[in-house]
């Protein structure tokens, strides 16, 4: 029988849609104070690929990835969620009775094989962890590069994204060794 074993620390990343730019820094800052250094940001990207958030949050939006020196167990990536969840709330507005997001932030976790992304949705390619929050595997690593999965997100499908999630994976061989 293969024994249990502890598993390598992964690199925390998160992808942020705001309208509104300056919501992107207002939330950099609540996660310094909760997960420590940011070691990389991209560039602001448009995002059209649905309108999924635009009564919510606004249009048009923008996306914005980062990642964060410290690596992390992988298991700690449900309570990072809600952690993230609660950082939304914060910045949420009460209209017509109910809270509306300003900012979606979506934590995940890249490793030498995969990229991680946590969720609280439900599907059948998706594991629960703890505390309502599911895990999907988002992207794969081939060779060089990641690629796509049957139900990865349009937008994490495109060159412009898979560009960044490459650097940010590189970064961590670079740190992990």
């Amino acid at each position: 029988m293969e024994k249990a074993k502890k598993p390598k620390n992964v690199k925390l990343m998160i992808g942020m849609l705001a309208k509104n730019k300056n919501l992107f820094k207002w939330a950099e800052g609540s996660f310094i104070k909760e997960f420590g250094e940011i070691d990389y940001e991209s560039p602001l990207i448009s995002f059209n690929y649905t309108d999924y958030y635009k009564k919510e949050i606004g249009h048009p939006l923008k996306r914005k990835f980062i990642s964060f020196k410290r690596l992390i167990p992988p298991g700690r990536i449900a309570k990072i969620k809600v952690t993230t969840n609660l950082i939304e709330k914060k910045s949420s507005n009460k209209k017509n009775g109910s809270l509306q997001r300003n900012i979606n932030i979506d934590p995940g976790y890249i490793s030498d094989a995969k990229l991680i992304l946590a969720t609280t949705k439900d599907y059948c390619h998706r594991i629960y962890l703890d505390k309502g929050i599911y895990a999907e595997v988002t992207l794969s690593w081939k060779k060089d590069s990641f690629e796509p999965l049957e139900w990865t997100y349009p937008d994490y499908r495109t060159s412009e994204y898979i560009a960044v999630l490459n650097k940010i994976r590189t970064s961590y061989m670079e740190r992990r060794s």
